[in-house]
């Protein structure tokens, strides 16, 4: 979970042509089951014509296997909303949701038929999708005297590390955000510097 990972960074729309079929594939960033129903409604409204409106998701790395979910929304079992999803974790990009609305163009695709048309249809928009990558970051908090402060301020500079709070009372205290895999080379530097003193803490809120 510590490594950076691409993500959607923007919506697009892409439309293949199968057998008469029209099949329009929309991607959105996604962090959440509550976000991708509301990206579904919102292209229900604009396609209430459509035969189906066919979905899958992934809200967090492509890879983790607890943040996803997939829809055939009527389409035979195992044809849509899986193929899809498999598109996109094939991919590698995470925070995405895909949803596939399909016209009905008078031709039966049979299963084989649909599984490719579907997730042939996701695999070409994600091909022109836009990405960034997340770097996954963790809240600390620290406590350091006044004369440490512009060392411990270099210390999480150099980490690619932010400063979410600071508080100058009788000593100095910081809630950061670091950078996952850079947080035991910051709490090492930190303790060198301090001879030990300074510590990162649980964030609490």
């Amino acid at each position: 979970m510590s490594k950076p990972y691409l993500i959607a960074a923007d919506e697009l729309v892409d439309e293949t042509i199968v057998s008469r079929s029209r099949f329009i594939c929309y991607l959105f960033p996604c962090q959440s089951l509550e976000q991708a129903k509301q990206q579904l409604k919102s292209i229900q409204s604009l396609h209430p014509q459509a035969s189906h409106h066919c979905h899958a998701f992934v809200a967090g790395k492509a890879d983790d296997s607890q943040k996803y979910g997939f829809s055939d929304d009527g389409e035979p079992s195992g044809t849509a909303g899986k193929p899809m999803l498999i598109a996109l974790q094939g991919s590698n990009i995470g925070q995405v949701c895909a949803i596939v609305v399909r016209y009905f163009g008078g031709t039966k695709l049979g299963t084989g038929g649909l599984q490719r048309a579907y997730g042939g249809s996701v695999r070409q928009a994600l091909t022109k999708l836009k990405t960034i990558t997340k770097v996954p970051m963790v809240n600390k908090t620290l406590v350091c005297q006044y004369t440490q402060i512009n060392d411990v301020l270099y210390v999480i500079e150099q980490a690619e590390g932010e400063i979410i709070e600071q508080n100058y009372a009788e000593q100095v205290n910081l809630v950061i955000a670091l950078p996952i895999s850079n947080q035991d080379i910051v709490e090492q530097q930190l303790k060198t510097l301090s001879c030990g003193q300074i510590k990162l803490n649980k964030c609490q809120k």
